[in-house]
């Protein structure tokens, strides 16, 4: 059955209702391996937007037997939309990034690739982490990045020819802008081999406008693209390299190393505790491989990143920064309040994952912390965003949600750089601060709207795209299809229940493998 065939604006039984006992509408037997799903087939959205192209294709189309396979095809997508990032930056790399003041942020083209060049030391040779900026003091008297990240700054700056410093700054901005096109390229090709029978989900990705306004903002791309590789190495049953991935990730940017809470959860509630430690140790051991030579040649260098992110106060994009400005002083302890929250945010999507009817998607929970770790973090600079996308497209792959929640980021990304327009210039252009804490607000509210989104599918899978067709949990790899052998909740009430197997995917492993038997009838001899 298809998406276009359901009303996914019912809504779900309530608290005091009963779970369904057997929700028709999931398939719980396995759907033919070799078969694709076709977007245009069950998402409404995509249906309509294919007839710009001619409409859905046809039950003869022979999809994907040509040279442009998904996979190639989603490739080009991809350079197409960071070429025409690359030309959004024009007002900017002719001449806005040196001239004084708000230029920059009018033509909203911002980047911090240019000005780092010579704010950090790379365009003086000056090697990042063992070589103190010069001027620098307090928390920024080295590259204040994590150190994957400053080797791939490092490589951008010996390939960058000599001049002027302009045109260092503008080749500069150009290479590494080539270098990010390239792992936003292996980041969608990840995606699309993350759910084998759902690859054209990644179009989702290759479309975003955020990956066209932020793609080269910072140097973020490099993070998300190791982090996709990794969850399509645990998607292909490949624990070990998925931890490699993930820890790669972890030493480009700290968010990836919260993908390893939820395979933690769900490793835990499949009883998958071997597959969880190759992955872990992959994960330590590639960090400590390109951390430890920083750490022995200068701690204080490789530190800084660290220092930075702890002493930092609330800044543009928190929800922090609200509070700050509605009470006119800053939260004191704000370290406090954020470790609260995210300690009692993980504890919830843990008892999400252990107790929902079905366990959820990796990718889901995966969304749902790093969407936590965005929405309480001290700041929230545009391409974040980026962060979440490929998570977002894996977790809930229909383009009605996933556009909703990409205008509020493009009206926050349009809205921090016309603030800063109108704060950093003379003339003032741009908007004020009421209406920057309106984007503030609506950025937070999009994010919010995928979330409960995300929540709704995990604890009633019938409403759950990727599983309408029988399908369990493709990006989960050993967990696909896996029995259960711990659960709490309403997972464990409904284990004692006739009901149960209903949640759960067919096959010779199903849910009801420890279903106790019925006490024999009194009197019986």
């Amino acid at each position: 059955m298809t998406s276009s065939d359901r009303d996914e604006t019912a809504a779900p039984p309530g608290p005091g209702t009963a779970a369904p006992a057997a929700p028709a509408a999931v398939a719980t037997a396995a759907p033919p391996a070799n078969t694709v799903v076709v977007p245009a087939d069950e998402d409404p959205v995509a249906a309509a937007g294919s007839e710009v192209f001619g409409g859905p294709p046809g039950r003869r189309a022979l999809l994907g037997v040509s040279w442009w396979v998904p996979a190639r095809f989603l490739a080009l997508v991809v350079i197409v939309i960071s070429a025409l990032g690359m030309a959004q930056k024009l007002p900017c790399y002719e001449q806005a990034w040196f001239q004084p003041g708000s230029p920059q942020y009018i033509h909203a083209c911002y980047s911090d690739i240019p000005h780092l060049y010579s704010g950090r030391g790379f365009a003086a040779g000056l090697h990042p982490y063992l070589d103190r900026i010069p001027g620098s003091s307090g928390d920024l008297q080295y590259l204040e990045y994590p150190v994957l990240t400053g080797l791939f700054m490092q490589v951008a700056a010996w390939l960058t020819p000599g001049g002027d410093q302009q045109s260092q700054e503008q080749w500069f901005w150009a290479i590494n802008a080539g270098m990010l096109m390239a792992c936003a390229v292996i980041a969608v090709v990840a995606l699309s081999r993350t759910h084998r029978r759902r690859p054209w989900d990644a179009m989702m990705f290759a479309l975003a406008p955020v990956l066209l306004l932020n793609g080269t903002v910072n140097w973020d791309l490099l993070a998300v693209a190791l982090a996709a590789v990794g969850m399509a190495w645990w998607a292909g049953s490949r624990p070990g390299w998925a931890g490699v991935f993930i820890g790669l990730a972890t030493a480009a940017k700290l968010y990836p190393l919260l993908l390893i809470g939820p395979l933690l959860v769900l490793c835990w509630r499949a009883g998958k505790w071997r597959e969880f430690r190759a992955m872990l140790g992959g994960a330590v051991g590639a960090w400590l491989l390109v951390d430890i030579p920083v750490m022995i040649a200068n701690w204080q260098g490789w530190s800084t990143f660290y220092v930075f992110s702890k002493h930092r106060g609330e800044d543009y994009g928190s929800i922090w920064l609200l509070l700050m400005r509605w009470r006119g002083e800053a939260l004191a302890d704000l370290d406090v309040y954020i470790a609260v929250l995210m300690v009692l945010g993980c504890a919830a999507i843990a008892w999400l994952g252990l107790s929902a009817p079905r366990r959820p998607r990796f990718a889901q929970l995966a969304f749902l912390v790093v969407a936590l770790f965005v929405l309480t973090n001290k700041v929230y600079s545009p391409q974040y965003s980026l962060w979440l996308l490929p998570l977002a497209v894996l977790a809930r792959p229909r383009w009605r949600d996933i556009l909703i929640w990409q205008a509020c980021e493009v009206l926050y990304t349009l809205g921090i750089w016309s603030h800063l327009g109108f704060v950093t210039g003379p003339k003032q252009h741009g908007i004020g601060e009421p209406w920057y804490n309106f984007a503030l607000v609506l950025h937070v509210l999009g994010t919010l709207y995928l979330v409960v989104v995300v929540v709704r599918d995990a604890l009633y899978p019938d409403r759950d795209p990727v599983r309408w067709d029988g399908s369990d949990d493709p990006s989960g790899g050993v967990l696909d299809r896996a029995p259960d052998a711990f659960v709490i909740g309403t997972a464990r009430y409904l284990r004692e229940q006739e009901s149960y197997a209903a949640y759960a995917p067919a096959g010779p492993e199903g849910w009801l493998y420890e279903q106790p038997q019925p006490p024999e009838p009194a009197g019986k001899s």
